[in-house]
């Protein structure tokens, strides 16, 4: 009998799950610890990543891969020709983009148990914060991106990925700062706007990097290259009696 293939649109299974948030904190820590700790997490990540890619089924290949596209390109421009953040080491790590697609199967393993009020409870609550801090002129490029993030939460079809993934984004940005595995810059490049390390909305990054995921998934399903379903059409969960995101 043939071993039943992953679903990351679905989520995955919770030890699962834990298991990749252990990767991404170990992995960051490891990073910073020791000087061979990158070299150790570029490969053990990737590994995990390939992984997962081999077990999924097709939509869930396309979206990892898709993943790692968009994530490869985004770190390139915003980091090597923005410059709105630098690394450690120079460069992107190689750990970094496959890192996205880990935290996205995580997302969309969590989002389905967040209450359906949580989609607007997230934006009420940073709102504050963002206004506060761009009137002190601490974190105004961050007030920027809390504006996008708002307005994808109003196109969205289903909110509760983007509102969990902003706070996911938002923890793993302040535990990697917080080690010095990588750093924003106070000014931003090109604009003169004034942010914090990080903005309080630098999970507004990893929202359109879900966005334009979920947008190709569309995509291929209009063009007959992969199934119609979406995590739209995944099994209600049991616990929650609510089903995973949609795009």
């Amino acid at each position: 009998m043939s071993r039943p293939q992953l679903q990351p649109l679905c989520g995955l299974p919770v030890p699962w799950a834990l298991g990749l948030a252990a990767v991404i904190a170990g992995g960051l820590a490891l990073d910073r610890a020791v000087p061979w700790g990158r070299h150790a997490v570029d490969v053990v990540v990737l590994a995990v990543f390939v992984w997962l890619v081999l077990a999924s089924d097709r939509i869930g290949r396309i979206a990892l891969l898709a993943c790692l596209v968009f994530a490869t390109a985004g770190e390139c421009v915003l980091s090597l020709v923005w410059g709105l953040y630098d690394y450690r080491a120079s460069g992107v790590p190689w750990f970094v983009p496959p890192g996205h697609a880990l935290l996205l199967c995580l997302g969309l393993t969590w989002a389905p148990h967040l209450p359906p009020r949580a989609a607007w409870l997230v934006p009420a609550v940073a709102a504050p914060f963002a206004v506060a801090l761009a009137s002190a002129g601490l974190d105004r490029f961050g007030l920027v991106l809390f504006g996008v993030f708002a307005a994808s939460l109003l196109r969205a079809r289903t909110r509760g990925l983007y509102a969990g993934m902003f706070v996911l984004a938002l923890g793993l940005e302040l535990y990697g700062t917080w080690l010095g595995c990588w750093r924003w810059r106070a000014e931003v490049p090109w604009l003169a706007l004034s942010t914090t390390n990080p903005p309080l909305a630098a999970g507004t990054f990893y929202c359109l990097l879900d966005l334009l995921v979920m947008a190709t998934l569309r995509l291929t399903a209009s063009c007959g290259t992969c199934p119609t379903s979406t995590p739209a059409t995944c099994p209600t969960n049991a616990s929650t009696g609510r089903r995973p995101p949609s795009a």
